[in-house]
């Protein structure tokens, strides 16, 4: 492989002669061989922007001559645009604070500028990477603005994806609105619940988590670019943020603002975990609802089988026709994989010394991979799952018809300890409730149809007065009553 030379403080090293990168990012490329994964597309583009934006700044304060401004510019703009991704090769995990991937863009950019104006790769002395392109930054303002950006950028195909998810979730709630189901608390039987009223709350958890993620977007809108090494602005001109951030917002297409403490800004990850927390309840939300899908799908003989989801594969290799949840297992063990994310991202935020958190990589790389593991899987969700389960109404209303959880309904007009009885001779002698209840004599059979009422039992509504006192008042309830307190 063809080389060329370039020195640094550490003396001289080969760099591939046609590699838009330099010796710094040569360096860190043969130090950190760790996990084989790259940057996110996102991130390049957040570093590139920032870079366009410096030199916008810079160049506008004439302290950047106007012609290097102008190749930097438009080098920055490529690199953003994704057409020299190839030349950022670094592993994810690398030299704390991110200071490899901040030089590894300085580089690409400062060689593309200097054949923009007719030098060699290599050639620095026409545009330097640390002297020009990293002018009034330093990696420990430039990677947690650049995380900022990119994770921005990611969050909008999440929300979509989120809002996608919640629509159908809402489209079969009123598909299925007056089908009633038997509810259940602790695995066991409990009283009704419409599957309209289900897929709503469904619809309604994940519309909470989008308001969460969104409340965190507004703490990375606040960039402490511009603070350099340790906040206090070192080596930057006294407009420079203000210039820096409002081309990063007409670049980026975001309302940025400047941090109100740029020293807090350059050592606290608080905005950082608060993203990572939002997403860590989104991914618990979608744990719960996708272990509800299994349940309620389960059987479909044996079990539950209450609804359908879609056959998207066999689901054995040993037992012919057997069909598994396989969506709903996918997409648990992603949020699982998010959760602990979400821990190593809450580490590494606490894991700040004095005036800097060097852990940034490993909270930029958990984030974005979050972000985007969460927005595949909701996609996959509504494509694969929701969007063709069906609800087997006939099979709902045997079970509920089975269940003895109705009898919760009679306990304004029988009291909880008839009731209990009636449930316990039900569950002994293996009978229907209804059974039960007009052999027992204690209700007439129109009044207990009235009180037995399943859709009914599925929202608020007033006792009948008349209807408990005349119950109440009745000699076969009476009697039935008085039989409990024998021995």
């Amino acid at each position: 492989m063809e080389t060329r030379s370039e020195r640094d403080s550490l003396g001289s090293m080969g760099v591939p002669a046609e590699a838009y990168y330099g010796i710094f990012t040569e360096r860190a490329k043969r130090n950190f061989r760790i996990s084989g994964i790259k940057a996110e597309r996102e991130f390049i583009r957040a570093l590139a922007l920032i870079k366009k934006a410096a030199a916008a700044a810079n160049t506008g304060l004439g302290l950047l001559d106007k012609r290097m401004g102008e190749a930097i510019i438009a080098a920055s703009g490529e690199v953003a645009g994704g057409k020299w991704d190839g030349q950022f090769p670094l592993d994810v995990f690398q030299a704390g604070a991110g200071t490899p991937f901040n030089m590894n863009c300085n580089e690409v950019i400062a060689n593309l500028a200097i054949e923009k104006l007719g030098g060699r790769k290599g050639d620095y002395s026409v545009v330097h990477p640390n002297n020009h392109v990293n002018m009034a930054q330093s990696s420990n303002d430039v990677i947690p603005t650049a995380i900022r950006i990119s994770t921005l950028f990611s969050l909008q195909p999440l929300l979509s994806e989120i809002g996608k998810l919640a629509g159908r979730f809402r489209k079969k709630a009123e598909e299925y609105k007056d089908v009633v189901k038997t509810g259940r608390t602790h695995l066991e039987d409990a009283v009704p619940i419409r599957f309209g009223q289900v897929f709503n709350s469904y619809a309604k958890a994940l519309d909470d988590c989008a308001r969460r993620i969104k409340a965190a977007e507004d703490s990375l809108l606040q960039l402490g670019i511009g603070g350099t090494a340790v906040g206090t602005g070192i080596n930057t001109h006294p407009r420079f943020k203000q210039l820096v951030v409002a081309k990063l917002s007409e670049y980026a297409g975001f309302k940025f603002s400047v941090a109100a403490d740029s020293v807090l800004a350059t050592w606290s990850a608080s905005a950082f975990l608060e993203a990572s927390n939002s997403l860590r309840l989104l991914a618990a939300e979608v744990v719960k609802i996708c272990n509800d899908l299994m349940l309620l799908n389960s059987g479909p003989k044996t079990a539950i089988a209450e609804i359908m989801l879609p056959e998207v594969e066999p689901g054995s290799s040993i037992m012919p026709g057997k069909v598994n949840p396989s969506v709903p297992e996918c997409a648990i063990m992603v949020c699982y994989q998010v959760l602990g994310n979400d821990y190593a991202v809450a580490e590494a935020a606490k894991s700040g010394q004095m005036e800097l958190n060097v852990m940034t990589p490993l909270i930029g790389f958990d984030l974005l991979w979050s972000i985007k593991l969460m927005t595949n899987v909701l996609g996959m969700l509504d494509e694969f799952c929701v969007r063709g389960l069906t609800v087997d109404a006939e099979r709902s209303q045997q079970l509920l018809e089975k269940g003895l959880s109705l009898v919760t309904a009679l306990n304004p007009y029988i009291g909880y300890e008839v009731a209990a009885e009636v449930v316990k001779i039900a569950l002994r002698d293996n009978k229907p409730l209804p059974q039960v209840i007009l052999e027992s004599k204690i209700l007439e059979e129109k009044d207990m149809k009235k009180i037995l009422d399943a859709k009914a039992m599925t929202e608020p509504g007033l006792v009948d007065r008349q209807l408990q006192q005349k119950v109440q008042n009745s000699e076969n309830f009476k009697q039935f009553k008085q039989s409990l307190l024998k021995p």
